[in-house]
């Protein structure tokens, strides 16, 4: 038997990328492509013996995925036995599923086993080569409106639109867009062919037949058109006229965001979009038609932000996002066009949307270039990158980790001169006060401040995994108080130089072992989607070397405790999730677990990203005049922030929002916890 012939056995741990199947010649082949260029090879082929074997690698910015599949389908063509191999990001992909002769199914992954009668359900794999979805789509199709139970739970069924015209090496061909529904918290996008079986599949990454890659942009902009559509007709349910009558919260809980303090007993009158007035409870008279809201027992603050919430390519997240209480956003990253498109669809009120500002990635052209980023191979570039930034009305540009070095001082002053944040990752080779004096206001996430402290063998693959692996393996040993650290955070506070940790990102990564859903994601598996929830209990990063997950967790502690030197020394935090925006809460109690206080972390959510963008004249405080972008939560948030996740009414630009009706829209099916 050949390499690419060889089954599966069993090793001990996640496969090796050596001990993975090898596509033989001829093989079905898919590629994985963005704008900025190729990012990864699907597999697929017939076996020997009659199975169907799955092989896929990836690399997105030195995140790496490799592996494979077997799978053996019935006489139905469902699938009766499956063996998944290799790793992810995210750890062992190793599963096993398969069905006995008494039909019973039993499947085993990383974070979870089990049984049940396999009757007419199909099982969905906890994760595997992306083609696999492909042994899916055809069912769903015939399945009709009634869909197909799912093991371990759920029900998936698919519903067909609109016919595109795609050219590759067999030339024109006609290709149909599909909405999944029952995966995830809103229907995913495929294409299917005209035997109805899986073409492709679209967006700011594309899964697509080698040879058709060229039509993934045309493919995405006609899914997301359609998603416009069906979002376009939920926002007009809510940003209705009877959702625009005055409101008056009396007797209030009511977060100060400005003054740093929680006001017991007041009143907040909202009118024509704006807050009308503040007084004490009682003190203000309901006009004609307001609704009145009793806010005994509740908390009224201002809308949060997300400082790095990359908005582009799901609208039905968007809607989500304000579901949990996010009224604005600031975009560390976003394609020109969704953005353009987004801003204007949400100023038409065909988009329940939060409001912020938006930066776009600028990166080397390199096999690790950023998906979705402006890509440069010269200085000249890169100057021409920001001005077509500027001239698309973006608010600021985000340096990645593959671009030269050397560009970074002149292609930041060029940005600052157009008036232009400047932010990023620290590319390789550079440090994060190196970066901070070629001109960045602000650095992403806190592995990168990190990088401060890691060796020079680190920060010079800073465009691979070792931006994870280096503060992973080394992180736990940094002394935070050495007069090296504490001459960075001098300097980092008297530039102010703004810092955006997504310690969210980390802590999953980091601390996960497979046996719990991340404190991010908990409070909300109950009311999601079983397949999402089962998604969230990761086994984390792969481990490597000899570091254990100890180590990871030791470092993380450090990782984070970074934050609150940071902060102690008056460098400017705020709050990201770089995920969903659920983890947003997340973030800040994490803050507060690192030494900041309730208020300065609920702060680093409200006031200070409105002052970063330079919105605050109208956002981030409770104040007359401001645009009312509100949230009133059950229960005392300067007691717990997690009340935060308790979202009654949004207040979105004045309209009035009930919580229930956005979570039901937005695919959550209850509060969190």
């Amino acid at each position: 038997m050949s390499a690419h012939q060889a089954a599966p056995t069993a090793t001990p741990g996640p496969a090796t990328k050596e001990q993975l199947l090898t596509p033989p010649a001829g093989a079905r082949h898919y590629t994985l492509s963005s704008v900025a260029g190729k990012h990864g090879d699907n597999w697929a082929w017939t076996m020997p013996d009659g199975r169907t074997a799955y092989r896929m690698s990836m690399n997105l910015r030195g995140w790496i995925t490799e592996v494979d599949a077997l799978v053996t389908l019935g006489a139905d063509k469902r699938p009766t036995a499956i063996a998944i191999r290799g790793f992810t990001d995210s750890g062992d992909a190793t599963e096993t599923f398969n069905v006995d002769a008494s039909g019973t199914a039993r499947w085993q992954t990383v974070v979870d086993k089990g049984s049940a009668p396999f009757a007419g359900k199909r099982y969905n794999t906890y994760g595997g080569p992306y083609l696999m979805s492909e042994l899916d789509i055809g069912a769903l199709v015939a399945a009709g409106d009634k869909g197909i139970d799912m093991l371990p739970s759920g029900r998936a069924s698919i519903t067909i639109g609109q016919a595109v015209e795609v050219t590759g090496p067999k030339g024109p061909e006609q290709v149909r867009l599909g909405f999944v529904s029952g995966y995830g918290f809103s229907p995913f996008p495929v294409w299917l062919d005209k035997d109805n079986g899986m073409f492709g599949r679209a967006g700011i990454v594309s899964l697509l037949p080698e040879g058709y890659e060229a039509n993934g942009p045309k493919l995405k902009d006609a899914q997301d058109a359609a998603i416009a559509e069906a979002v376009r007709t939920v926002a007009r349910t809510f940003l209705s006229p009877a959702n625009r009558t005055p409101t008056l919260v009396d007797n209030v809980l009511m977060f100060d965001a400005v003054a740093g303090k929680y006001l017991p007993g007041r009143a907040v009158l909202i009118a024509d979009g704006k807050v009308a007035a503040v007084g004490a409870a009682g003190s203000i008279k309901a006009p004609a038609g307001a609704v009145v809201i009793d806010g005994r027992g509740k908390t009224l603050t201002p809308g949060l932000w997300d400082s790095h919430l990359h908005i582009g390519g799901d609208d039905w997240n968007l809607l989500q996002n304000v579901a949990t209480g996010i009224t604005n956003f600031r975009s560390p990253g976003s394609m020109i066009d969704e953005a353009q498109s987004m801003a204007k669809r949400r100023a038409a009120g065909e988009l329940v949307a939060p409001d912020g500002k938006v930066s776009v990635i600028v990166d080397g052209k390199n096999p690790l270039a950023a998906q979705g980023a402006e890509t440069v191979s010269s200085l000249a570039e890169t100057i021409a990158a920001v001005d077509r930034i500027k001239a698309a009305g973006m608010w600021g540009v985000k340096f990645y980790t593959s671009m030269t070095p050397a560009w970074i001082a002149p292609a930041a002053a060029h940005a600052k001169k157009l008036g232009l944040h400047v932010h990023g990752h620290i590319p390789a080779g550079m440090r994060p006060i190196e970066a901070v004096r070629a001109g960045y206001d602000e650095i992403t996430h806190i592995n990168f401040i990190m990088m401060q402290a890691m060796p020079q063998a680190v920060v010079d693959k800073a465009n691979t995994a070792a931006r994870l692996e280096g503060p992973a393996q080394y992180a736990k040993d940094v002394d935070l108080d050495s007069p090296a650290m504490k001459a960075f955070y001098a300097e980092l506070a008297k530039r102010k130089t703004i810092i955006d940790p997504t310690l969210v990102v980390w802590e999953s990564l980091m601390t996960s072992d497979g046996s719990a859903i991340s404190p991010s994601y908990a409070p909300f598996a109950d009311v999601s989607p079983p397949s999402v929830a089962r998604g969230w209990r990761t086994g984390g990063y792969p481990l490597f070397g000899n570091v254990t997950r100890d180590d990871f967790r030791k470092s993380f502690a450090k990782m984070a405790g970074v934050v609150g030197k940071l902060y102690q020394a008056g460098v400017p935090i705020v709050a990201g999730t770089d995920g969903y925006g659920l983890e947003l809460v997340r973030e800040l109690e994490l803050y507060q677990q690192v030494g900041m206080t309730n208020v300065q972390a609920l702060q680093s959510a409200t006031i200070v990203p409105a002052r970063m963008v330079g919105m605050a004249d109208t956002t981030g405080s409770i104040a007359p005049g401001k645009t009312a972008d509100i949230i009133l939560v059950e229960g005392d948030v300067s007691k717990d922030l997690g009340n935060l996740r308790h979202v009654h009414t949004v207040f979105l630009g004045g309209y009035r929002l009930d919580g229930n009706a956005l979570r039901t829209a937005s695919g959550l099916q209850g509060m969190p916890k």
